[in-house]
């Protein structure tokens, strides 16, 4: 099957291009730079030269193919530049769409996030939890905007969802994983009691996968394996790194104050600030997300944490990521 995908060159598009590639299909990858276009390469997909925001682009990558898997997006917090993540993530999104629509394209699987559920605080996010009306950061909102682009285009165009929770694994040292690599490395001694969800970074491409072949269209599928409050979190990661990790938890409220005036201190000297209010936000709501449709639904079965967090921590110190730990 002929396939193309944007943001193969990220940390979830390529483990996607990886597995559309094992699986024998023929892959088209958007590639924006010539870094882009190696690491597609060496995937073993064909690199396609374009932009999510060049819409001409993207009719030559979308002609001719069978679908289209549009992962490309900015995941930002504290951004300096929240227009351009916007931008990327919701009119790229409607340039995908609009030229999906124009090359008559059987199916296209867009890679949304489990934040655009919108769950209240407290409550287990499932696909049919009600939004509660307002965002916790920008990012949450572009990426709601952006499913609801795609999901109104159902006239025309097959539209399937999947919805990943915090994506860890082999290759992700970014935005949680980042967070991950601090704690280990006794960077962040203070933390705020919340929940977090996370799923494999090889179990989010199988889901991608998998909806393709057997999600319904309109629908959108959470690919969520577990939930953990941040005091498991922290077991877990002690329990199979085998270091010591000693962090303070401190009030909400007082991680809130703290956000804000750092937030602002930067702000003032025009920098981007290394945590801000709407982080604060994030982690004191936290998330919880039930996952089990795309088990029932779709086949997937999900890896057990420690199986995730041991593959993150060998990537870690393959990397040499881990070499100014405590």
């Amino acid at each position: 099957m002929r396939v193309a995908v944007t943001g193969g060159s990220g940390v979830v598009g390529a483990a996607v291009v990886r597995h559309l590639v094992d699986a024998g299909h023929e892959v088209r990858g958007l590639a924006r730079t010539t870094s882009a276009s190696e690491k597609i390469a060496a995937l073993g997909a064909k690199p396609f030269p374009g932009d999510v925001l060049d819409p001409e682009s993207l009719v030559g990558l979308v002609s001719d193919v069978d679908r289209v898997f549009h992962v490309a997006g900015v995941n930002e917090m504290c951004s300096a530049a929240p227009g351009h993540m916007d931008e990327v993530n919701i009119v790229g999104t409607s340039n995908v769409r609009d030229a999906c629509l124009t090359a008559s394209v059987g199916r296209l699987i867009h890679t949304s996030s489990a934040v655009a559920i919108g769950e209240e605080q407290g409550r287990v996010g499932s696909e049919a939890s009600p939004h509660r009306g307002w965002y916790l950061s920008r990012y949450e909102r572009s990426k709601h905007i952006s499913e609801q682009l795609v999901l109104e285009a159902s006239a025309g165009l097959e539209v399937v969802c999947v919805n990943p929770s915090s994506v860890q694994g082999p290759g992700r040292a970014s935005g949680t994983g980042k967070l991950i690599l601090d704690v280990m490395r006794g960077k962040l001694p203070f933390l705020v009691e919340s929940t977090i969800s996370i799923v494999d970074i090889d179990d989010c491409a199988r889901g991608h996968l998998l909806a393709a072949d057997l999600g319904s269209p309109g629908e959108r599928y959470l690919l969520s394996g577990v939930s953990l409050t941040i005091h498991e979190a922290l077991a877990l990661l002690a329990r199979v790194s085998g270091l010591s990790l000693n962090c303070r938890f401190l009030p909400g409220s007082v991680v809130s104050a703290l956000a804000g005036g750092i937030e602002l201190g930067a702000r003032a000297l025009r920098r981007r600030p290394p945590v801000c209010r709407e982080m604060a936000r994030v982690l004191r709501h936290g998330h919880h997300y039930d996952g089990t449709r795309a088990t029932r639904d779709l086949g997937l079965d999900y890896t057990p944490a420690e199986d995730t967090v041991q593959r993150a921590i060998d990537w870690f110190r393959a990397q040499g990521l881990l070499q100014t730990q405590r």
